[in-house]
């Protein structure tokens, strides 16, 4: 009988009375140690179990609806039927190696990889299951190729390019480094000229079906007031006169016919003025790399990249704060070529002077 007063027979059939009192041992082992299992509790389907495990949880609708699609496309053709208890790392390490071989893209691979471990995670804690068999190391580990960053000549370059009521747009994500959504929430009362400071307090983000949510940033860390460089200041002053709806609660980025602009039709303008800039490979997103690599740059501290960014942890920071110490390598090492090249002349000079005295 288990600890939850239940009669629990033996899986199979043993050989030997001593075989079945072994069997018997252990399992009174595992009530003296707490670490019994009812070996029922895994046999539900995972399907049904992941699907509740989503509904549980307190997402966003971008993330909801991403969790919902690796589960639909990803992990229930394979796992769905298959009991939670069932599921083995060998089944695990075949899922994802059929799906790279059949050309699943990496990206893709690593977030469904994650989700799986994440809700079999939950199953652990819920005692279904006794070990997690998500065991690949770095599986879940999503590897972006390094995008490129453009230099702050192409940023006016773009700037310039663009239809002027998008012009400001360009020049805040390359010189504040705001997301997409970030800058198409503000509101004219986020921003304070006369400080010099723009709060990011919302985000506007498109969802599959169209339809547009308007919802906090991605952490609390998201949620921060960041300093505007004089330089744009008054190119910001000029956009909220000229193209920013009225009222303090107006929108400072809206489309000629008043409509908040979507992202799709300003690919459609941003790949045009990248043409017209003689600018290829670059997407808009890339400004903000632009931004944080410019803050970087200046010798802002890991903590304060975090605030201006917007980011809970440091990694990003960390990345921005490393690719600005191997520019000034390289600025360094400029450095040390000039000298080099100045002592070469002086001693040179030296030379001359003194084969020439009398």
């Amino acid at each position: 009988m288990g600890p939850d007063g239940q009669l629990r027979p033996a899986p199979e059939t043993f050989r030997t009375k001593r075989d079945a009192d072994d069997w018997l041992a252990d399992k009174q082992t595992e009530m003296r140690r707490g670490d019994w299992h009812d070996p029922d509790a895994g046999k539900v389907r995972f399907g049904p179990y992941a699907v509740a495990w989503i509904k549980e949880r307190e997402l966003t609708s971008t993330t909801r609806q991403l969790y919902a699609s690796l589960l639909k496309h990803h992990l229930e053709p394979v796992f769905g039927a298959v009991n939670v208890a069932e599921i083995s790392a060998p089944l695990v390490r075949r899922w994802r190696a059929d799906k790279l071989a059949a050309g699943t893209g990496p990206t893709t691979v690593a977030k469904a990889y994650a989700l799986l471990r994440a809700i079999l995670g939950t199953a652990l804690s819920d005692q279904m299951i006794r070990r997690n068999p998500c065991q690949i190391k770095g599986a879940s580990t999503v590897h972006t190729p390094e995008r490129p960053t453009a230099t702050v000549q192409e940023v006016y370059a773009l700037a310039r390019a663009i239809q002027p009521r998008f012009r400001v747009i360009v020049l805040m994500a390359g010189f504040l480094g705001l997301r997409w959504g970030e800058l198409i929430g503000l509101h004219r009362r986020d921003i304070d000229l006369e400080h010099g400071t723009l709060r990011v307090r919302r985000a506007v983000a498109e969802l599959e079906n169209g339809q547009r949510e308007i919802k906090a940033p991605k952490s609390a860390a998201g949620k921060r007031t960041v300093s505007i460089p004089d330089v744009i200041v008054q190119e910001i002053r000029q956009h909220l006169e000229t193209y920013a709806e009225a009222g303090a609660d107006g929108r400072v980025f809206v489309g000629a016919k008043g409509a908040t602009p979507r992202r799709n039709h300003f690919n459609l303008l941003w790949h045009k003025a990248c043409r017209k800039a003689g600018i290829k490979g670059l997407h808009f997103h890339d400004l903000r790399h632009t931004g944080n690599t410019l803050a970087a740059s200046t010798g802002a501290s890991t903590r304060e990249l975090m605030t201006r960014m917007g980011h809970s942890t440091a990694r990003a920071a960390l990345i921005y704060q490393h690719a600005s110490a191997d520019r000034d390598r390289l600025i360094a090492d400029a450095l040390s070529e000039l000298v080099r090249k100045g002592t070469q002349s002086a001693r040179k000079g030296k030379g001359h002077a003194g084969g020439t005295a009398t």
